[in-house]
């Protein structure tokens, strides 16, 4: 699937993802040290430039202390049923 960082199903994944850091109060630096990563790779993920598998996303929702399976299907669930 050729260019599906750019597709409606990954943004909104990624708009559900920063919707939840700033839920939580934190900065993209904050969860970069909690992550033990730079502050940059955070917003290279939430702005697409990065792209996220799954792995780095359940360590990205672990860290944010959400599960997975909830959050996915909240996030993807109407437009995974349309890819």
């Amino acid at each position: 699937m050729a260019g599906a960082v750019r597709t409606e199903a990954y943004q909104n994944f990624l708009a559900a993802l920063v919707d939840l850091r700033k839920a939580k109060g934190l900065s993209q630096a904050d969860l970069a040290n909690l992550l033990g990563k730079p502050a940059s790779f955070v917003g290279k993920c939430e702005l697409g430039e990065r792209r996220l598998d799954v792995v780095e996303t359940f360590v990205i929702l672990n860290a944010l202390g959400e599960e997975p399976a909830g959050f996915l299907e909240g996030c993807l669930g109407k437009a995974a049923r349309t890819l």
